[in-house]
């Protein structure tokens, strides 16, 4: 990854952990789960919005790292409008960009925005921040009502 390119990244994840998209509780969700990263302290709750297969709306609540922070404002604003079964699709998809080897495939292309966490693959003990409103979301989707933890 060039330099200018790993600049720009930086910046998009601390734009979106310092102004969070979807921040807070809505009214009107239809199913939310909790997740925890107790190795770094990261907390997060997870409200969706789900109506005839559709995630209509998804918002976030919590604390955590910059990583933690910026992952879960991106994923609320990609999932919006996506149907469930698309949604978790994608929740894999993005946990293999986080997760596999740097330059294995070109998957970061297709999933435009998010490249911008790819880069946390080099340090192992951060995927599971990028990785948690994430987990968080795919237990929402499943209704599983028990805290999601990353360890």
């Amino acid at each position: 990854m060039s330099d200018g390119l790993r600049e720009l990244y930086q910046e998009v994840i601390l734009d979106h952990s310092r102004r969070p998209r979807n921040f807070g509780e809505p009214k009107d969700c239809t199913r939310c789960a909790h997740g925890d990263n107790p190795l770094c302290g990261d907390e997060i709750t997870i409200y969706v919005k789900v109506e005839k297969g559709v995630v209509e709306r998804v918002y976030f609540e919590g604390r955590g790292c910059a990583i933690s922070i910026a992952s879960a404002s991106l994923m609320t604003e990609v999932m919006t409008g996506m149907k469930v079964d698309n949604a978790r699709a994608l929740f894999s998809r993005f946990h293999h960009l986080v997760t596999r080897e740097a330059g294995s495939d070109n998957d970061w292309q297709e999933l435009e925005k998010l490249a911008v966490l790819s880069g946390v693959r080099e340090f192992p003990v951060r995927v599971k921040c990028a990785t948690l409103a994430w987990h968080t979301l795919n237990a929402a989707l499943g209704e599983q009502s028990q805290t999601v933890t990353t360890e």
